[in-house]
């Protein structure tokens, strides 16, 4: 089997698995988002009235929708992907295969659900009058696939610690809420005092939703040059499988 056909079937393996049993089936990539938009929308309009400023700002809704949609397809796909080795610890005893394909899988199946989520809401809001730039809908098609190649590199250093790590991805679970906050996913950068807004372009993520926002919104703009931003990513896709290949050998020995 190729390796294309063999991340094919563990992309749907990983999809199936996780819906399994479900009353909303896969349907709950998009209903999960929505129910978070509507909370922060809720609290954001009604309970602290926060505007977005600057002329011609976007509404607060469509706003949140281009920091949250890629940020759960990010955060879930490290969450899930970190434990990926350890959860197939019997398969890999059995079957010789590249076992940077559970990682890929597990990271892909977010992508993808979320993506189509997203592609689902952004029609929405394009079909309700949001002035939506449609020239923008290729650069957010590229900006969803640089993120998800930051995503991977960081899902394989991640899955190798955590074969010798075990409470990796608990940590990590309780860290993604402040790695969030670190980053322009529920508020403007204009919202933080100008001595701390330059803290933001330390966070890797931080350059996606402000890039999003300028493509499809034509709101603001990336702090980070893009070329800065693909020269990160691609750095740690670089270090994450480096290590992973390294560690790999060793892993049936701690699984």
């Amino acid at each position: 089997m190729s390796a294309l056909a063999l991340t094919t079937h563990f992309v749907r393996r990983e999809i199936r698995n996780r819906y399994l049993g479900s009353f909303s089936g896969g349907l709950w990539a998009l209903i999960q988002p929505l129910i978070q938009l509507a909370v922060y929308g809720f609290v954001w309009i009604y309970v602290f009235r926060m505007r977005i400023p600057g002329e011609g700002a976007p509404g607060i809704v469509p706003f949140l929708a281009l920091g949250v949609w890629p940020w759960n397809a990010f955060s879930e796909s490290l969450v899930r992907a970190t434990t990926a080795v350890q959860d197939n610890a019997a398969l890999i005893g059995k079957i010789a295969l590249p076992r940077e394909i559970l990682v890929l899988s597990s990271v892909a199946s977010s992508f993808l659900l979320h993506g189509v989520g997203f592609c689902a809401i952004l029609a929405v809001f394009w079909l309700r009058g949001t002035p939506l730039h449609l020239l923008g809908v290729p650069l957010a098609a590229a900006l969803f696939l640089q993120l998800f190649v930051l995503a991977l590199g960081f899902a394989l250093l991640f899955a190798a610690i955590q074969v010798f790590v075990r409470d990796l991805g608990q940590t990590l679970a309780q860290l993604m809420p402040l790695w969030m906050f670190a980053g322009p996913v529920l508020y403007p950068r204009d919202y933080l005092p100008e001595r701390f807004r330059g803290w933001l372009d330390w966070n890797p993520f931080t350059f996606y939703p402000e890039a999003l926002r300028d493509a499809l919104l034509g709101y603001g703009s990336a702090g980070t040059p893009w070329i800065v931003a693909t020269v990160i990513a691609l750095a740690v896709l670089a270090l994450g499988y480096g290590v992973f290949r390294r560690l790999s050998p060793h892993f049936e020995d701690f699984l």
